[in-house]
């Protein structure tokens, strides 16, 4: 096995010190540019590869950023990660994408694995408002900013807000003339789902409704089978009880709820109109394109890494700030009869 090229390497061949090597490999700006160019000439002529770990071994910290999301596969953290994605590359930062999946235990062993891993950061959407682990890397030096959650003044976040978002959603069935309403989504412990029922509960007290206009079907998760199950049940229940407007929590409930009263022959909009939350490519492609509260996906991870990478390099003490983005409803034919 042949030895792997240096820097030694490269800067014989390009006939300068081994200072002016690392300055074009880290800080090309400080290199006059004929320099500049000679020692790339070397490095492509040897085949060299900069050694990362030795890299982050003299740094302290490496140039990935770890994003911990809820579930992989929802296309609204795909989004996201590829706002993420986008900021980062132009601050030469790498990204790894960790799925909690919804759960404390493999959210805290991608915490533990990316603090081993001397990560530049974490981006992060917490599964639980307090999350012990998080405080504590963040004690010992990681920086972190929450994602699509609100936080204290202590803590960098960038969020939707998602109350703002249910009193859309929620106000847009009732001015379509709907006194039979339902939410759909859950755990209710999740931030999102909550603050979404609470604006959607304001909404129906606006309209002038009584707050039993309004029934709650909590689901498991936030995926297409939770929502087939909970219109399962709303189908099951009788016509002149059944609701006859449905709010989700997210756009993967909605299209298991399309899923499902179409299956059972119930038409949407006419039997049942229905809104879904964050507005994802399926939410305009879907056989009755849904009308969704619309979030800025890739631009809440562009913003967010552009937090983390504040906190990183700016000087000490670093000033915290809470981004929060409005959202909006775009309205299809899933409420509005043709």
């Amino acid at each position: 096995m042949a030895e792997a090229v240096s820097v030694v390497d490269v800067a014989a061949r390009a006939g300068v010190s081994l200072g002016t090597v690392s300055n074009v490999l880290n800080r090309p700006e400080l290199v006059a540019a004929a320099t500049r160019e000679r020692v790339l000439q070397a490095v492509a002529e040897l085949g060299y590869v900069r050694n990362e770990a030795a890299r982050q071994l003299r740094s302290g910290r490496s140039r990935m950023i770890g994003l911990v999301v809820l579930d992989v596969g929802n296309p609204f953290f795909t989004d996201l990660a590829a706002g993420v994605e986008a900021a980062a590359a132009e601050a030469d930062l790498s990204v790894i994408l960790c799925n909690s999946a919804e759960s404390s235990d493999r959210e805290s062993h991608y915490l533990n694995l990316l603090e081993q891993q001397r990560a530049y950061g974490v981006l992060i959407t917490p599964v639980a408002t307090k999350t012990p682990g998080l405080e504590a890397i963040r004690r010992r030096g990681t920086a972190v900013v929450l994602v699509d959650r609100g936080s204290s003044p202590r803590q960098c976040s960038v969020s939707v807000d998602d109350h703002v978002g249910g009193e859309l959603a929620m106000a847009h069935l009732v001015a379509c003339g709907h006194k039979r309403l339902c939410f759909v989504g859950g755990p209710l412990g999740l931030t999102q789902v909550s603050d979404r029922l609470a604006g959607a509960r304001d909404a129906v007290h606006g309209g002038g409704l009584r707050a039993d206009a309004l029934t709650v079907v909590e689901t498991a998760a936030l995926n297409v089978s939770a929502g087939r199950q909970a219109a399962a049940k709303i189908a099951e229940t009788p016509a002149r009880r059944r609701p006859t407007a449905v709010f989700c929590a997210n756009d993967l409930l909605a299209l298991g709820v399309l899923q499902e009263m179409t299956r059972r022959r119930l038409q949407v909009p006419r039997d049942i109109a229905l809104v879904g939350y964050d507005d994802i490519e399926f939410a305009a492609a879907a056989a009755v394109p849904l009308t969704s509260v619309r979030q800025p996906r890739a631009q809440l991870g562009r913003a967010a890494t552009e937090l983390l990478i504040e906190e990183v390099t700016e000087p000490k003490p670093h000033r915290h700030r809470q981004v929060v983005f409005e959202p909006d409803l775009v309205a299809r034919e899933s409420t509005i009869a043709s």
